[in-house]
């Protein structure tokens, strides 16, 4: 299955201008995220090299139709399959709007799941982006090739159908590692998405269920935890008849004292702190 993306943006340059450095192919790699290297082989045949989120493909191209000022068409004789056309159209003395359609065929798992998540559209809305900033600042184009490629010939907007030769590089070009983790990872993603869908339902968290425990047979009582504490051997003599026999600290004698019994003793032998008459 094939993708299409189609963008637009409006430079403030002549369409003369504009036309003037898209027809500097090899220039691609200043303003374009994605692509590493473009060689113009002759005036109708380019190769390209060319990575997005971590994927490396190359391909040839053909330029099936090249008006100055006007378009450009191309499609792929080889390697990734992609197709499609950029228009120039004046919005003005100083104005052109630049038209971009595309239409390329992803392979494998990576670039499916980049496809899902439109990695390849946001790619192209921002070489769009840094083409106009090139063009504006400097005001003028680094060249210019203003040759024609039947021009009388309208092919339309080519699609992948046109991509005569072209069947995919099927990872020929090779998937880096990290293209793979960048797929893993943008897997995963999808699956926590999904996984935080599957939980709300109408834009509402659905509210957690309480467990229901399982009901007891009638005449079981649950049982109770019981601490179990380390019995003495049943050998063992379990003796409460041994004193310690008092001692003073090493070196110090007490005094003797009569002042307990003098105050605590009645002359009759009544001690009052046993329970003897009032004092």
């Amino acid at each position: 299955m094939t993708t299409k993306v189609e963008k637009s943006i409006q430079v403030d340059v002549p369409v003369t201008t504009a036309y003037n450095q898209w027809t500097q192919f090899e220039d691609f790699p200043h303003f374009m995220g994605g692509v590493k290297e473009v060689r113009q082989l002759t005036d109708n045949r380019l190769h390209w090299v060319a990575e997005i989120a971590g994927v490396r493909r190359e391909w040839e191209a053909a330029v099936l139709e090249q008006v100055p000022d006007r378009k450009v068409a191309w499609a792929a004789t080889g390697g990734a399959t992609n197709a499609g056309a950029v228009r120039f159209e004046p919005a003005g003395p100083t104005s052109t709007i630049v038209y971009l359609e595309l239409e390329y065929e992803p392979e494998g798992l990576v670039e499916q799941v980049g496809d899902k998540l439109g990695i390849v559209e946001r790619q192209v809305r921002s070489d769009l982006e840094r083409f106009k900033s090139l063009i504006e600042d400097q005001g003028y184009a680094s060249g210019a090739w203003r040759g024609s490629v039947n021009e009388h010939l309208d092919v339309g907007t080519p699609t992948t159908g046109d991509a005569y030769g072209s069947h995919g590089d099927s990872g020929k070009a090779g998937v880096s590692g990290k293209a793979v983790a960048a797929g893993v990872a943008a897997v995963a993603g999808v699956a926590a998405a999904a996984a935080a869908a599957a939980t709300s339902s109408g834009g509402k968290e659905q509210e957690a269920q309480p467990v229901e425990q399982p009901a007891r047979p009638e005449g079981v009582v649950q049982s109770q935890e019981v601490t179990v504490v380390d019995q003495p051997p049943p050998d063992a003599v379990v003796r409460d008849d041994v004193l310690v026999p008092e001692s003073d600290p090493e070196g110090y004698t007490g005094t003797s004292s009569t002042e307990g019994v003098e105050r605590g003793v009645r002359p009759d032998g009544d001690d009052p702190m046993i329970g003897g008459g009032n004092r």
